[in-house]
């Protein structure tokens, strides 16, 4: 990070899980719809700090980042999403039970 020594990088190609693809076309649609810009979404990446690039993924990292430009945007509040969330918390924890409720 930052341009101090991390060892080496693994360039195995490698298959992505769906909620990373999701990740990834939910940034291509907000920025298509003028959300934010990449670099809204490079300074929320910069942002988060050492400590982030440490403990998340490259995806956890980018929805954290998509997920404060659109509550700096104003497409929703903090307590919309987090209704939001306990909505679907509610539902269980795998597709099957949410598609009991």
């Amino acid at each position: 990070m930052g341009g101090t020594p991390a060892g080496p990088i693994c360039q195995d190609d490698h298959d992505f899980a769906l909620w990373e693809k999701r990740v990834d076309a939910l940034m291509v649609l907000c920025g298509g719809k003028g959300l934010f810009t990449v670099d809204g979404l490079r300074r929320a990446l910069e942002d988060m700090g050492e400590e982030a690039f440490e403990s998340m993924s490259y995806y956890e990292r980018w929805i954290a980042a998509i997920n404060q430009n659109l509550l700096e945007s104003g497409t929703y509040t903090i307590e919309e999403l987090g209704a939001r969330m306990d909505e679907i918390t509610r539902r269980g924890p795998t597709y099957g039970e949410a598609q009991d409720v």
